[in-house]
Protein backbone atom coordinates (compact mmCIF):
# COMPACT_ATOMS: atom_id res chain seq x y z
CA UNK A 1 0.00 0.00 0.00
CA UNK A 2 1.05 3.17 -1.15
CA UNK A 3 1.12 5.97 1.23
CA UNK A 4 -0.95 8.77 -0.54
CA UNK A 5 -0.51 12.64 0.95
CA UNK A 6 -3.69 14.16 -0.11
CA UNK A 7 -2.89 16.39 -3.14
CA UNK A 8 -4.48 19.53 -1.37
CA UNK A 9 -1.95 19.43 1.47
CA UNK A 10 0.53 19.62 -1.04
CA UNK A 11 -0.99 23.08 -2.96
CA UNK A 12 -2.47 24.55 0.54
CA UNK A 13 -1.18 26.38 3.34
CA UNK A 14 -0.93 22.55 5.26
CA UNK A 15 2.07 22.18 3.12
CA UNK A 16 4.45 23.90 5.20
CA UNK A 17 3.13 23.27 8.37
CA UNK A 18 3.75 19.29 6.92
CA UNK A 19 7.38 20.31 5.37
CA UNK A 20 7.81 21.31 9.47
CA UNK A 21 6.85 18.12 11.03
CA UNK A 22 8.48 16.00 8.65
CA UNK A 23 12.09 18.19 9.20
CA UNK A 24 11.09 16.97 12.94
CA UNK A 25 11.15 13.50 11.92
CA UNK A 26 7.41 12.47 11.52
CA UNK A 27 5.94 10.33 8.90
CA UNK A 28 3.34 11.63 7.63
CA UNK A 29 -0.05 9.09 6.66
CA UNK A 30 -2.46 10.55 4.44
CA UNK A 31 -4.46 13.70 5.27
CA UNK A 32 -3.99 14.13 9.03
CA UNK A 33 -1.87 10.70 10.45
CA UNK A 34 1.68 10.72 11.61
CA UNK A 35 4.22 8.24 12.72
CA UNK A 36 7.20 9.43 15.25
CA UNK A 37 9.68 7.20 16.66
CA UNK A 38 9.60 7.34 20.40
CA UNK A 39 12.71 7.96 22.39
CA UNK A 40 12.69 5.14 24.26
CA UNK A 41 12.08 2.85 21.44
CA UNK A 42 16.04 3.97 20.60
CA UNK A 43 16.91 3.15 24.60
CA UNK A 44 15.41 -0.05 24.61
CA UNK A 45 17.44 -1.12 21.17
CA UNK A 46 20.47 -0.10 22.26
CA UNK A 47 20.55 -0.34 25.79
CA UNK A 48 17.79 -2.81 26.81
CA UNK A 49 16.39 0.35 29.17
CA UNK A 50 12.58 0.39 28.71
CA UNK A 51 10.01 3.20 29.29
CA UNK A 52 7.58 3.79 32.19
CA UNK A 53 4.63 2.01 30.83
CA UNK A 54 6.62 -0.90 30.34
CA UNK A 55 7.15 -1.02 33.89
CA UNK A 56 4.20 -0.19 34.73
CA UNK A 57 1.65 -1.60 32.33
CA UNK A 58 4.06 -4.55 30.51
CA UNK A 59 4.33 -3.05 26.97
CA UNK A 60 7.29 -4.00 25.19
CA UNK A 61 8.68 -0.73 24.48
CA UNK A 62 10.49 -1.77 21.50
CA UNK A 63 7.29 -2.62 19.49
CA UNK A 64 5.03 0.58 20.53
CA UNK A 65 3.69 2.65 17.44
CA UNK A 66 3.81 6.33 18.59
CA UNK A 67 1.19 7.70 16.61
CA UNK A 68 -1.66 10.23 16.02
CA UNK A 69 -4.92 10.13 13.60
CA UNK A 70 -4.78 13.96 14.24
CA UNK A 71 -1.45 15.37 13.66
CA UNK A 72 -2.03 19.25 13.55
CA UNK A 73 -5.57 19.69 14.94
CA UNK A 74 -6.83 20.25 18.86
CA UNK A 75 -9.04 22.43 20.71
CA UNK A 76 -6.39 23.64 23.08
CA UNK A 77 -3.44 25.71 23.11
CA UNK A 78 -1.79 24.18 26.21
CA UNK A 79 1.14 26.23 27.84
CA UNK A 80 2.93 23.13 27.95
CA UNK A 81 2.15 21.04 24.73
CA UNK A 82 4.55 20.94 21.53
CA UNK A 83 2.02 20.65 18.88
CA UNK A 84 2.76 22.49 15.77
CA UNK A 85 1.14 25.56 15.92
CA UNK A 86 -0.45 27.73 13.20
CA UNK A 87 2.28 30.65 12.48
CA UNK A 88 2.24 33.98 10.87
CA UNK A 89 2.77 31.68 7.25
CA UNK A 90 0.40 29.20 8.03
CA UNK A 91 -2.79 29.07 8.94
CA UNK A 92 -5.82 26.47 9.35
CA UNK A 93 -8.48 25.26 10.69
CA UNK A 94 -7.32 23.64 13.72
CA UNK A 95 -10.94 22.38 15.10
CA UNK A 96 -11.67 20.24 12.11
CA UNK A 97 -10.06 17.72 10.15
CA UNK A 98 -10.22 18.30 6.76
CA UNK A 99 -11.17 14.68 5.76
CA UNK A 100 -11.07 11.64 7.17
CA UNK A 101 -9.00 9.01 5.76
CA UNK A 102 -9.78 4.82 5.47
CA UNK A 103 -8.75 3.68 8.99
CA UNK A 104 -7.84 0.60 7.53
CA UNK A 105 -5.17 2.48 5.33
CA UNK A 106 -3.94 4.69 8.40
CA UNK A 107 -3.16 1.39 10.32
CA UNK A 108 -1.45 -0.44 7.50
CA UNK A 109 0.76 2.52 6.68
CA UNK A 110 1.69 3.19 10.32
CA UNK A 111 3.18 -0.14 10.77
CA UNK A 112 4.88 0.52 7.52
CA UNK A 113 6.46 3.84 8.87
CA UNK A 114 7.04 2.50 11.83
CA UNK A 115 9.02 -0.17 10.43
CA UNK A 116 10.55 2.17 8.44
CA UNK A 117 11.39 3.87 11.90
CA UNK A 118 13.74 0.92 13.11
CA UNK A 119 15.22 -0.27 9.67
CA UNK A 120 18.30 1.02 10.25
CA UNK A 121 18.70 -0.73 13.77
CA UNK A 122 19.35 -3.44 11.79
CA UNK A 123 23.35 -2.83 11.04
CA UNK A 124 23.51 -1.97 15.20
CA UNK A 125 26.28 -4.05 16.95
CA UNK A 126 24.24 -3.37 19.91
CA UNK A 127 20.80 -4.19 18.95
CA UNK A 128 20.27 -8.18 19.01
CA UNK A 129 18.96 -9.56 16.09
CA UNK A 130 15.91 -11.05 18.10
CA UNK A 131 14.69 -7.52 19.39
CA UNK A 132 14.89 -6.11 15.78
CA UNK A 133 12.67 -8.54 14.34
CA UNK A 134 10.37 -8.01 17.09
CA UNK A 135 10.53 -4.38 16.58
CA UNK A 136 9.37 -5.04 13.31
CA UNK A 137 6.26 -6.51 14.73
CA UNK A 138 4.88 -4.04 16.13
CA UNK A 139 2.82 -5.35 19.23
CA UNK A 140 1.03 -2.08 20.20
CA UNK A 141 -0.13 1.61 19.68
CA UNK A 142 0.34 4.61 21.49
CA UNK A 143 -2.52 6.96 20.01
CA UNK A 144 -1.18 9.68 22.15
CA UNK A 145 1.51 11.32 19.84
CA UNK A 146 0.10 15.29 19.23
CA UNK A 147 -2.92 16.81 18.11
CA UNK A 148 -6.37 15.26 20.08
CA UNK A 149 -7.39 11.91 18.41
CA UNK A 150 -11.26 11.89 19.21
CA UNK A 151 -11.02 14.49 16.59
CA UNK A 152 -11.08 11.83 13.81
CA UNK A 153 -14.38 10.67 13.26
CA UNK A 154 -13.94 6.66 12.49
CA UNK A 155 -11.86 6.58 15.56
CA UNK A 156 -13.41 3.82 17.36
CA UNK A 157 -12.89 1.78 13.58
CA UNK A 158 -9.51 2.44 13.87
CA UNK A 159 -8.89 0.89 17.37
CA UNK A 160 -11.00 -2.01 15.97
CA UNK A 161 -8.33 -2.61 12.32
CA UNK A 162 -5.10 -2.29 15.59
CA UNK A 163 -7.14 -4.95 17.22
CA UNK A 164 -7.53 -7.00 14.29
CA UNK A 165 -3.85 -7.37 13.88
CA UNK A 166 -3.83 -8.09 17.70
CA UNK A 167 -2.43 -4.66 19.06
CA UNK A 168 -3.05 -3.47 22.21
CA UNK A 169 -4.46 0.53 22.16
CA UNK A 170 -4.14 3.11 24.45
CA UNK A 171 -5.87 5.85 23.72
CA UNK A 172 -5.26 9.37 25.07
CA UNK A 173 -7.27 12.46 24.90
CA UNK A 174 -7.85 15.53 27.11
CA UNK A 175 -11.84 14.50 27.03
CA UNK A 176 -12.67 17.44 25.10
CA UNK A 177 -15.16 14.75 23.42
CA UNK A 178 -17.63 12.99 26.15
CA UNK A 179 -20.12 12.36 23.04
CA UNK A 180 -17.48 10.45 21.45
CA UNK A 181 -16.60 8.27 23.72
CA UNK A 182 -19.57 7.94 25.03
CA UNK A 183 -20.75 6.58 22.07
CA UNK A 184 -17.42 3.91 21.18
CA UNK A 185 -18.54 0.94 19.33
CA UNK A 186 -14.61 -0.91 20.53
CA UNK A 187 -13.08 0.48 23.53
CA UNK A 188 -9.20 1.03 23.60
CA UNK A 189 -7.02 -1.70 25.57
CA UNK A 190 -6.88 1.73 28.13
CA UNK A 191 -7.86 4.65 28.43
CA UNK A 192 -5.91 7.86 29.03
CA UNK A 193 -7.53 11.00 29.57
CA UNK A 194 -4.69 13.97 30.48
CA UNK A 195 -5.43 16.97 32.25
CA UNK A 196 -3.16 19.74 34.47
CA UNK A 197 -6.35 22.41 35.75
CA UNK A 198 -8.78 21.65 37.91
CA UNK A 199 -10.82 24.66 37.76
CA UNK A 200 -12.82 26.82 35.31
CA UNK A 201 -10.28 29.37 36.06
CA UNK A 202 -6.89 27.66 35.53
CA UNK A 203 -8.11 25.66 32.61
CA UNK A 204 -8.93 28.65 30.72
CA UNK A 205 -5.55 30.39 31.50
CA UNK A 206 -3.55 27.30 31.00
CA UNK A 207 -4.84 25.24 28.48
CA UNK A 208 -6.43 28.23 25.91
CA UNK A 209 -9.42 26.44 24.45
CA UNK A 210 -10.54 27.16 20.75
CA UNK A 211 -13.95 25.71 21.46
CA UNK A 212 -16.87 26.22 23.65
CA UNK A 213 -17.80 24.58 27.42
CA UNK A 214 -14.76 21.98 27.35
CA UNK A 215 -14.26 22.38 30.92
CA UNK A 216 -17.40 21.10 31.78
CA UNK A 217 -16.92 18.33 28.68
CA UNK A 218 -13.87 17.64 30.26
CA UNK A 219 -15.88 16.81 33.24
CA UNK A 220 -18.25 14.98 31.57
CA UNK A 221 -15.55 12.52 29.96
CA UNK A 222 -13.89 12.50 33.89
CA UNK A 223 -17.64 10.83 35.11
CA UNK A 224 -17.75 9.10 32.41
CA UNK A 225 -14.61 6.98 33.00
CA UNK A 226 -16.31 4.38 35.24
CA UNK A 227 -18.79 3.29 32.80
CA UNK A 228 -15.69 1.83 30.88
CA UNK A 229 -14.82 -1.81 30.69
CA UNK A 230 -10.94 -1.08 30.13
CA UNK A 231 -8.73 0.32 32.09
CA UNK A 232 -8.59 4.13 32.54
CA UNK A 233 -5.96 6.03 33.73
CA UNK A 234 -5.68 10.37 34.47
CA UNK A 235 -2.48 11.85 33.81
CA UNK A 236 -1.88 14.79 35.92
CA UNK A 237 0.90 16.72 34.21
CA UNK A 238 2.35 18.83 37.23
CA UNK A 239 4.11 22.50 36.39
CA UNK A 240 5.88 24.07 39.33
CA UNK A 241 4.28 27.63 39.04
CA UNK A 242 1.01 26.40 38.38
CA UNK A 243 -0.75 23.51 39.56
CA UNK A 244 1.47 21.87 42.86
CA UNK A 245 -0.64 24.56 45.13
CA UNK A 246 -2.29 22.92 48.28
CA UNK A 247 -5.50 23.98 46.72
CA UNK A 248 -5.00 21.77 43.60
CA UNK A 249 -4.89 18.99 45.90
CA UNK A 250 -7.85 19.89 47.04
CA UNK A 251 -9.98 20.50 44.13
CA UNK A 252 -8.76 17.52 42.15
CA UNK A 253 -8.89 15.10 45.17
CA UNK A 254 -12.84 16.08 44.53
CA UNK A 255 -12.65 15.12 40.97
CA UNK A 256 -10.47 12.09 40.96
CA UNK A 257 -13.16 10.60 43.86
CA UNK A 258 -15.85 10.59 41.07
CA UNK A 259 -13.85 9.57 38.22
CA UNK A 260 -12.18 6.32 40.01
CA UNK A 261 -9.56 5.91 37.56
CA UNK A 262 -7.84 2.47 37.19
CA UNK A 263 -4.58 4.61 37.84
CA UNK A 264 -3.43 7.75 38.26
CA UNK A 265 -0.14 9.05 36.93
CA UNK A 266 1.24 12.13 38.61
CA UNK A 267 4.00 13.37 35.78
CA UNK A 268 6.44 16.18 35.76
CA UNK A 269 6.15 18.93 32.74
CA UNK A 270 9.15 18.86 30.40
CA UNK A 271 10.69 21.86 29.23
CA UNK A 272 10.79 21.20 25.31
CA UNK A 273 9.70 21.67 22.08
CA UNK A 274 7.78 24.81 22.04
CA UNK A 275 7.11 24.90 25.71
CA UNK A 276 10.10 26.42 26.26
CA UNK A 277 9.36 29.63 24.73
CA UNK A 278 5.64 29.81 26.75
CA UNK A 279 7.30 28.15 30.04
CA UNK A 280 10.21 28.75 32.59
CA UNK A 281 13.13 25.63 32.83
CA UNK A 282 11.82 26.05 36.50
CA UNK A 283 8.34 25.14 35.70
CA UNK A 284 9.87 21.93 35.29
CA UNK A 285 9.19 19.56 38.71
CA UNK A 286 12.27 17.35 40.45
CA UNK A 287 11.19 13.51 40.64
CA UNK A 288 11.22 13.71 44.42
CA UNK A 289 8.81 16.67 44.03
CA UNK A 290 6.36 15.05 41.87
CA UNK A 291 6.51 11.86 44.34
CA UNK A 292 5.79 14.54 47.29
CA UNK A 293 3.23 15.71 45.83
CA UNK A 294 2.01 12.40 44.29
CA UNK A 295 1.86 10.89 48.27
CA UNK A 296 -0.80 13.95 48.62
CA UNK A 297 -3.11 13.01 46.34
CA UNK A 298 -2.84 9.48 47.16
CA UNK A 299 -3.79 10.00 50.99
CA UNK A 300 -6.66 12.42 49.63
CA UNK A 301 -8.23 9.87 47.62
CA UNK A 302 -7.54 6.91 48.57
CA UNK A 303 -4.97 5.31 46.48
CA UNK A 304 -1.67 3.93 46.84
CA UNK A 305 1.80 4.85 45.07
CA UNK A 306 2.57 1.69 43.74
CA UNK A 307 5.41 2.46 41.18
CA UNK A 308 7.44 5.05 39.77
CA UNK A 309 9.74 5.99 36.94
CA UNK A 310 12.95 8.66 37.74
CA UNK A 311 13.78 8.61 34.17
CA UNK A 312 10.45 10.30 32.86
CA UNK A 313 9.47 11.97 36.72
CA UNK A 314 6.06 10.10 36.78
CA UNK A 315 4.77 7.91 39.68
CA UNK A 316 1.65 5.71 39.38
CA UNK A 317 -1.03 5.54 41.69
CA UNK A 318 -3.04 2.34 42.41
CA UNK A 319 -5.88 0.99 44.56
CA UNK A 320 -4.24 -2.37 43.24
CA UNK A 321 -2.08 -4.20 45.48
CA UNK A 322 0.06 -6.13 42.46
CA UNK A 323 0.96 -5.56 39.08
CA UNK A 324 -2.05 -7.71 37.55
CA UNK A 325 -2.96 -5.52 34.05
CA UNK A 326 0.16 -6.39 32.18
CA UNK A 327 0.12 -6.32 28.07
CA UNK A 328 3.57 -7.67 27.23
CA UNK A 329 6.29 -9.37 29.20
CA UNK A 330 9.34 -6.90 29.33
CA UNK A 331 12.44 -7.39 31.74
CA UNK A 332 10.68 -5.02 34.51
CA UNK A 333 7.83 -4.47 36.31
CA UNK A 334 5.89 -2.13 39.40
CA UNK A 335 8.62 -3.06 41.84
CA UNK A 336 12.49 -3.24 39.62
CA UNK A 337 14.92 -0.42 40.11
CA UNK A 338 14.80 2.43 37.18
CA UNK A 339 17.56 2.50 35.04
CA UNK A 340 19.03 5.69 35.56
CA UNK A 341 18.17 9.31 37.33
CA UNK A 342 15.98 11.93 36.17
CA UNK A 343 18.30 13.01 33.94
CA UNK A 344 18.65 10.40 32.02
CA UNK A 345 15.32 10.01 30.39
CA UNK A 346 13.45 11.88 28.00
CA UNK A 347 14.44 14.90 29.51
CA UNK A 348 18.37 14.15 29.31
CA UNK A 349 21.26 15.45 30.75
CA UNK A 350 21.05 18.92 33.25
CA UNK A 351 23.25 20.96 31.18
CA UNK A 352 22.17 20.03 27.77
CA UNK A 353 18.43 20.59 28.86
CA UNK A 354 18.96 24.57 29.29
Amino acid sequence: MTNRIAKQIQTTQLKYAYDTLRKQKYHLIGAHSAVKKCYWVHKALTEQKFCYKAKFYGIETHRCIQFSPSVLWCWNYCLHCWRYRPADRTKWTETILPSADDPKFIVEMAIKEHRRTVSGYKMYPSVSKKMYEEARNPKHVAISLTGEATLYTRIDDLIEEFHKRNMTTFLVTRGVRPEILANLRVEPTQLYVSIESYSPETYAYFNNPISSNLWSKTLQTLELLPSFTSPTVIRITLVRSFNMNNEAVKQWASILKKAQPSFIEVKAYMHIGGSITRLSRDDMPTHSEVREWASKIAEAVGYNIVSESKPSRVVLLSTLDKPVIRYGNPPISWYDPDPGDEFSGEYGAPEEAI
